[in-house]
């Protein structure tokens, strides 16, 4: 962040150390014996912004709205109104410029590590291999279904239901359960084995349930769908067997838990021992489906969302195994379709994609193959990828954007005047034992036990997901190891993890319009430095500040003070609800609240702590913007998207993320700055009084 500040100041020395330099020069000599004065060097142009002069797009502006009506269209309407979205893609904003970019500069590695075919088990040979064996589509044409032929003789030949519950527990094949082996909410320092709900063939249960005309036609496209899978793989009643597990699917739906549940913490951890949970839910064989994760001889178990476990284990038991094969046969076909013949992908495209989605093309193979590699080997990727395209000094400027956001949240924690001095006391000791990892791990993943063959794209991602759960299995006795990472160094992305309270930005997203070291101060600290505060903001919301310093699950704080944080929780989801994002389809604020506490969090702190960086000093206004317009408008910049319908459909109703518009008009009008940077009147559309603002961090 300081960039722009050393390189103003070195200009500025390197003008006053010439001058004394001219002034050395003999005076009292005769002209015609001086030598001709030497002509000072042109100081060095201090580094331009990538974006506009300052790190703004001022292009992408619409000033026929009113900033207090609509800010999105205001800052982004020139660009919304003319811009079209790729035709291999559903939507598209600067995580997907930025992902474009960073898979342009992946293809580079992956193909020189393809052609240097490189020792066994290095990770130039894995990749390079695991990447040309994807984009080997003759040789996939040529195999036909023998890779994947193994893993469809195993499902016919599954005739109790102990026989398909097994396979439920084997990699590779599709389950009513979820197992994962991640650390124990109520001790962060070991490993739980914990069974949830898995998803289904439509991106969630109101997909399945919603009276809504575009759904009802959607699911007998998916029908349909199903169906045409089926008919690929040799099935004897294709058509029969999908209505079958069409309403398998449903009947699934209907007891699963919406959104809104499965984001609460406590609901979603119950400890039980084997023996209690085969007595809770009794339909469902346990041991075998155990046994094939190798977990069979575990005691201890925590259930995610309780009830539909049951309900579950109920339905499972109550299925015909020839439905049961059908729906088992139908996801391996779907799973694996990337790595099958292009008349099983071209089908999986037509409804996921162009169906659902409302995406014309499908992504070239490259780039499909580039998200292939990162998936099955991921840190190998990255540790090239960081050696080329990170520099290691954007970790210290990183840090000290950082270090501001917690200092401007510390300030602003002494500042609530809703809440107690013991509640206070207890969220510094949190926001105190934050940890930061910036750009890559410490440690990367050795891979070198991973048989990655180039004539053998099926198998590859088959024995990938093999590794990764033997990898887990084998630490689930060990200390949790907190310096793991979530994500990959070149994903578009970043996280908090409230059992390690841990804030994590990989390296791909530092970049611009995200962060530019170049840029003005007030456009990094309201682009990167929102998201920063977005992601400190998690410790926070509903859900992560249930966790405490040390990442456990605890309650801190007094019943007052969380009656009152609720109250103010509330009225966030209640304006959230009020968004419309497609006709009929409104924002479900109770779904997105975790992620609209982040936003409306995030870009308080990421003010305040703008306004620390000056020292006090005013902002220097830049193309007639002051500091606080600028940064705003530097936020509305990193969230402007377009999305096709089916891609906006599909957010609302299955992800906990707002659309970009309201992430941008809904904690704005909750800002007391904003107002005053822009003007804004009571009689503008986005107007809220004072006392109806939501002030929560």
């Amino acid at each position: 962040m300081r960039l722009a500040y050393v390189a103003a100041l070195a200009v500025a020395l390197t003008a006053c150390a010439s001058k004394p330099a001219e002034e050395k020069q003999p005076v009292s000599a005769p002209a015609t014996a001086a030598a001709p004065a030497p002509t000072p060097a042109p100081a060095p142009a201090a580094p331009k912004a990538a974006i506009g002069d300052f790190g703004l797009d001022l292009t992408s502006a619409d000033h026929s709205v009113r900033a207090g009506d609509d800010f999105f269209a205001y800052a982004n309407g020139g660009w919304d109104r003319t811009f079209e979205i790729p035709a291999d893609k559903s939507s598209y904003g600067p995580f997907d410029r930025l992902d474009d970019l960073t898979k342009e500069r992946l293809r580079v590695i992956l193909e020189k590590a393809a052609a240097a075919h490189a020792a066994t088990g290095t990770p130039q040979q894995q990749i390079g291999d695991f990447y040309a064996a994807f984009l080997d589509e003759t040789t996939i044409e040529a195999n036909g279904l023998a890779p994947a032929q193994a893993g469809l003789d195993a499902i016919a030949a599954a005739k109790t239901r102990s026989d398909v519950a097994r396979l439920f527990g084997t990699l590779g094949f599709a389950s009513l359960f979820d197992v994962s082996l991640s650390a124990d909410n109520k001790n962060p320092d070991r490993y739980m084995v914990q069974i949830t709900e898995s998803s289904l063939g439509l991106p969630d249960r109101d997909y399945y349930l919603k009276d809504d005309p575009q759904l009802k036609t959607l699911r007998e496209k998916y029908v349909a769908y199903v169906a045409r899978m089926l008919t690929l793989g040799g099935s004897p009643d294709p058509h029969t067997q999908a209505r079958a597990v069409m309403e398998f699917e449903t009947a699934a739906a209907k007891v699963q838990w919406p959104i809104e549940k499965r984001r609460d913490a406590e609901a979603t951890y119950n400890p039980r021992t084997k023996a209690q949970l085969q007595a809770y839910a009794p339909g469902f064989p346990w041991q075998a489906f155990l046994d094939a994760q190798q977990l069979g001889g575990r005691q201890d178990l925590v259930l995610g969302e309780l009830t539909a476990v049951r309900d579950l284990a109920h339905l499972f038991g109550k299925t015909p195994v020839p439905t049961l094969r059908a729906f088992l046969t139908f996801h391996y076909l779907n799973d694996n379709a990337p790595y099958l013949p292009k008349r099983f992908d071209e089908a999986r495209f037509a409804f996921y994609g162009q169906t659902m989605r409302g995406q014309p093309q499908q992504r070239e193979r490259w780039k499909r193959g580039v998200s292939a590699v990162d998936g099955a080997l991921g840190e190998a990727v990255g540790q090239l990828y960081v050696a080329e395209y990170f520099p290691p000094e954007s970790k210290a400027k990183m840090q000290q954007l950082v270090n501001n956001l917690k200092a401007a949240l510390s300030q602003r924690i002494d500042h609530l005047d809703w809440m107690t001095p013991e509640t206070k006391t207890r969220a510094h000791e949190k926001l105190a034992g934050f940890t930061t990892k910036i750009g890559y791990p410490d440690t990367w993943k050795d891979y070198s036990t991973l048989t990655i063959k180039r004539d053998d794209p099926l198998g590859n991602s088959h024995r990938a997901a093999q590794w990764w759960w033997d990898y887990q299995l084998a630490r689930l006795d060990k200390p949790v190891d907190r310096g793991e990472w979530g994500m990959n160094p070149q994903e578009i992305n970043a996280y908090y993890n409230p059992l390690n309270n841990e804030i994590v930005f990989p390296a791909a997203i530092l970049q611009p319009p995200f962060f530019d070291p170049n840029a003005d101060d007030a456009v990094n600290y309201g682009a990167i430095g929102a998201v920063i505060g977005h992601e400190i903001g998690h410790g926070f919301d509903d859900q992560g500040r249930k966790f405490g310093p040390t990442g456990a699950m605890v309650d801190w704080w007094t019943v007052k003070d969380a009656q009152v944080f609720d109250q103010r929780k509330d009225l966030l989801i209640r304006e959230f609800s009020g968004f419309e994002a497609l006709p009929g389809l409104k924002v479900n604020g109770a779904n997105t609240i975790g992620e609209n506490i982040g936003d409306l969090g995030g870009l308080n702190m990421a003010h305040e702590a703008y306004l620390i960086s000056l020292k006090g000093k005013p902002a220097p206004v830049l193309d007639g913007l002051t500091g606080d317009q600028r940064f705003y408008l530097a936020y509305a910049q990193v969230w402007r998207e377009k999305y096709r319908d089916g891609a906006m459909r599909q957010l609302v109703m299955s992800d906990v993320h707002s659309p970009s518009r309201f992430r941008v008009n809904g904690p704005l009008p909750n800002i007391d700055t904003w107002y005053e940077a822009f003007d804004v009147k009571s009689t503008d559309r986005m107007y809220i009084p004072p006392e109806q603002r939501v002030r929560i961090w």
